[in-house]
């Protein structure tokens, strides 16, 4: 083999080894429903939940009413205390719980769970009422504007507010 016929087979060895490199290296367009994560000002709480959007749907048939509903989407929606609290007038011991819910005109009831690494967060058949560690009721209110990503906000007095469409729901944390 002569010297000009090696470099031409060292380099198309090379690129072609390249162009496996770039090619395993594809990443993925982000998810239609981003994962997300809200805090306390004070630290206290963390939530990480992912973040479905209207798109144009109707939130009473994503999240109808009377079902239980993962509060999210993808993977089960957490929620991490730090600290021994009390949610809902309920008290819950320091930890991570699985937070779903179950959507109603007038209020949801919010139901927080140990059983983790879910998807869909316990909804529906997959539910376990064993590991439910409580249930309490929050009210329902009507925003001023509508949210098209479901949405999970903390205020200054550690009240978490679940928001999507004009669907308010508060839930004090003390």
């Amino acid at each position: 083999m002569n010297r000009k016929t090696l470099i031409s087979t060292i380099a198309f060895a090379f690129i072609t080894l390249l162009s496996f490199n770039v090619n395993a290296q594809n990443f993925s367009g982000l998810d239609k429903s981003p994962l997300d994560i809200s805090m306390t000002r004070d630290k206290s709480v963390k939530i990480v939940y992912s973040r479905p959007q209207l798109k144009g749907r109707d939130i009473a048939k994503l999240a109808p009413n009377g079902k239980m509903w993962r509060t999210g989407a993808n993977e089960g929606t957490e929620i991490t205390f730090y600290n021994n609290t009390t949610i809902g007038g309920k008290k819950v011991e320091a930890g991570t719980y699985t937070l779903t819910t179950i959507p109603g005109e007038k209020e949801w009831t919010i139901v927080l769970n140990s059983n983790l690494n879910v998807w869909g967060g316990n909804a529906g058949s997959r539910y376990n009422k064993d590991t439910e560690v409580a249930r309490f009721t929050a009210k329902v209110s009507k925003g001023d504007e509508s949210l098209e990503a479901f949405s999970i906000a903390f205020d200054k007095n550690n009240t978490m507010y679940l928001g999507w469409d004009t669907v308010r729901v508060a839930i004090p944390i003390n």
